[in-house]
């Protein structure tokens, strides 16, 4: 892990318009994530985790501030260059799997390859290598439906991480999963972050946070407390 933020938000604010009542989702926050690191991001339903989550991944644009990705900001990005940071930077896992049921996890995996629009021959080698580097080198062939939930997590993760992506977004990756293959889920987690990826882990499940090195809880739209800065308090409220 280097000091170097490869996540910064600075003022950050998500306001929605419901009718005549806004909803601050974020209200002002300040964050650094240096790359290499491990955080889970916590905190109850409406807190502002998951509008968090949608700016870090350039799936939605703050109302204020500015985020900076590897060093570059997303309000001067096309859409063109968000398209192409969320492909080749950020690797997204879901608590739901969102796999093709029709194909088989090969297929699932070499996806987003076919969108960066690689060698056919490069294709087929790093889907393979990715789903061998989760443990299912022998489940290639099976469609979702033949499979676990964890071993589907396992081809989700395989398929986030097709495109060599330096950032990991995991929303509530074991949402839909048991005690045991929640564990196995998270230690293959800490794996990949042992590798070097950034891993950012969306949990409100205390015993999940605690795979990661870092915890940060959310609360009306502000950072509340940060295992990092253990020091940093800040006000929930309006």
């Amino acid at each position: 892990m280097t000091d170097k933020p490869i996540i910064s938000c600075r003022d950050l604010s998500k306001i929605y318009t419901m009718g005549e009542q806004e909803v601050r989702a974020l209200d002002g926050v300040d964050l650094d994530i240096a790359e290499g690191e491990f955080v889970a991001i916590m905190g109850p339903s409406g807190s502002g985790k998951s509008s968090l989550m949608n700016l870090i991944g350039a799936l939605d644009r703050p109302t204020k501030g500015e985020m900076w990705i590897n060093g570059k900001a997303l309000s001067e990005m096309s859409r063109d260059d968000l398209a192409d940071l969320r492909n080749e930077t950020l690797g997204f896992v879901f608590q739901q799997f969102n796999l093709l049921a029709r194909q088989d996890a090969f297929q699932n995996v070499r996806l987003p390859l076919r969108y960066a629009r690689k060698d056919a021959g490069d294709i087929d080698a790093r889907a393979k290598e990715c789903l061998e580097l989760v443990g299912l080198g022998s489940r290639m062939d099976h469609r979702p439906m033949q499979l676990s939930g964890g071993q589907q997590q396992r081809v989700a993760i395989a398929r986030a991480l097709a495109n060599r992506p330096r950032i990991l977004l995991a929303d509530e990756p074991t949402g839909a999963l048991d005690t045991k293959t929640t564990a196995e889920i998270m230690h293959l987690m800490q794996d990949l972050n042992r590798q070097g990826i950034t891993v950012v882990l969306i949990t409100h499940e205390t015993e999940v946070a605690a795979y990661a090195s870092r915890q940060i809880h959310f609360r009306d739209g502000r950072i509340e407390s940060d295992s990092a800065h253990p020091d940093l308090k800040r006000p929930s409220g309006g």
